[in-house]
């Protein structure tokens, strides 16, 4: 990338987030990644390049380490001519959402992340002419929580998604609850994946996205968002499932597009080899927590027809759904049992301030940094070292928890033997497909209070709702069931 040749005309708007904005480039298979601020807050062109190379850092010599190098992709902090970031900055303005317009792109340091389209297959620098078909999806947290800290039966029984979902919907985030529950999505059983997958596709909110060669053609982007149209999601995808146009149009090949896209995700994220250290971790089985959520429409349907138990198959160690799993299990305590060890800490803090650096809660984020997250003790000994390692496993957990996986998928062609990556077979037709992940930025240090209340305030919604819905279903049942007496009267 020559930077003193840079032209904004050759950059187009690609997504945002809450704190970073992301442009792509038409013809290279790169983003530029600015980060975003609120309009009363600047920070010094040293400090955004620090917090650009401590992204860069993290996801090198911490995740990367957990999860393989062939998912995780760095890329490198790059200065970039003002007059460029400026103009770049007007071009997208127009393409933003709303409800992201609340902060502005840092146009002033000229810093940025430059890293690869995940949109596309990770082997060229250059757009292939091949179709590529790429699925986001931010799969949450796999597990309920197994911690003795926990204060709320109603957490050892429903997954914290699945509470939120209430949450969410009641503050008009979203219209309609989800029946997506990531525990079937972790669950390595085909069935219960199937499940959740199509759950996303019909309410995608923001944790699914598909790009047909680098565009967004399916996704939420906000609740006034129009409804899930599958009809033209499979407009665009029959081409990748059904090459030679076999199908009839209608809601059956609508059906068959949708189910063949269902079994080519589960398959890839069943898939994998690349080596990672989260086996170093050790977290053991998932049988630390339930394997069902109680929540789920999945484990509901399956009560109703009278099965007890739902199977578990288990996730195949060397696929990126387990390597994730086990990464997000590095939340020992839960919030609850973490909030005091937190406050720990920043009590210590409050007394030898000049002590932050020494403790790398800004960093760096080296080889130390992630040695001390594969000390998984529970025993608390009082000390402050044993508390800031729980809070930062907890922030690795969180960052792992809210993650999205890139899945580009291209139809193979003629000659697939001389196509390096690896191959996803579906009724008819192959694709070569790469798996990334995105999204792996480390969790502030600062934001742990919040989730502490945030926590209580989507449980307490969550229990004070069911119960209410509950004891009204129990009081209906009962007077259902109550005697009737029949009185004879004269006539």
């Amino acid at each position: 990338m020559d930077k003193g040749k840079m032209d904004e005309n050759e950059w187009g708007y690609h997504g945002e987030g809450n704190k970073s904005l992301v442009v792509a480039h038409a013809q290279r298979c790169v983003v530029l990644r600015f980060l975003k601020f609120p309009p009363n807050r600047k920070k010094t062109s040293e400090e955004i390049f620090q917090h650009l190379q401590n992204i860069v850092d993290f996801g090198k010599n911490v995740m990367r380490e957990f999860l393989g190098e062939n998912y995780v992709h760095c890329g490198e902090v790059v200065q970039l001519p003002l007059d460029f970031v400026k103009q770049l900055c007007l071009k997208v303005q127009s393409e933003r959402p709303e409800s992201r317009c609340d902060k502005d792109l840092d146009t002033l340091s000229g810093y940025a992340l430059c890293l690869p389209n995940l949109a596309r297959l990770q082997t060229y620098h250059f757009a292939e002419h091949r179709p590529i078909l790429c699925v986001e999806i931010k799969p949450k947290c796999g597990f309920i929580p197994f911690s003795s800290d926990v204060t709320h039966e109603m957490k050892h029984k429903v997954c914290r998604y699945c509470m939120h979902q209430h949450l969410k919907v009641a503050t008009g985030k979203w219209k309609q609850i989800s029946k997506y529950c990531p525990l079937d999505l972790y669950s390595g059983n085909k069935q219960r994946m199937y499940f959740a997958l199509k759950s996303l596709l019909r309410e995608a909110q923001n944790n699914l996205k598909i790009f047909k060669n680098g565009e967004l053609i399916y996704g939420c982007k906000d609740a006034r968002s129009p409804a899930a149209d599958w009809s033209e999601l499979a407009h665009h995808l029959k081409p990748f499932f059904f090459p030679s146009n076999g199908l009839a149009s209608g809601p059956h090949c609508t059906r068959a597009v949708i189910r063949e896209l269902v079994r080519v995700i589960t398959r890839v994220l069943l898939s994998g080899s690349d080596k990672g250290r989260a086996g170093a971790l050790r977290l053991g089985p998932r049988s630390q927590g339930p394997c069902v959520c109680e929540a789920s429409p999945f484990g509901r349907s399956l009560r109703h027809q009278g099965k007890s138990s739902l199977e578990c198959s288990g996730l195949p160690k060397g696929c990126l759904l387990y390597k994730t799993l086990q990464v997000q299990m590095l939340d020992l305590l839960d919030i609850e049992g973490l909030y005091p060890l937190y406050r720990r800490v920043e009590q210590y803090l409050e007394e030898f301030p000049e002590q932050r650096k020494t403790l790398q809660i800004d960093g760096p984020y080296d080889e130390a940094f992630y040695q001390k997250l594969l000390d998984l003790s529970t025993e608390d000994d009082g000390t402050v070292a044993f508390a800031l390692t729980k809070v930062q496993q907890y922030r690795v957990a969180m960052t792992a928890k809210d993650c999205s996986i890139m899945i580009a998928l291209s139809p193979c062609l003629q000659d697939a033997s001389s196509d390096q990556r690896p191959i996803v077979p579906s009724s008819r037709s192959r694709f070569a497909f790469s798996v990334s992940v995105l999204d792996l930025d480390l969790k502030p240090y600062e934001s742990i209070p919040h989730q502490y209340k945030l926590d209580g305030k989507i449980v307490n919604y969550y229990s004070k709702t069911v119960h209410t819905k509950d004891a009204t279903m129990m009081s209906t049942r009962f007077k259902e069931s109550e005697d009737c007496t029949l009185v004879l009267h004269k006539v």
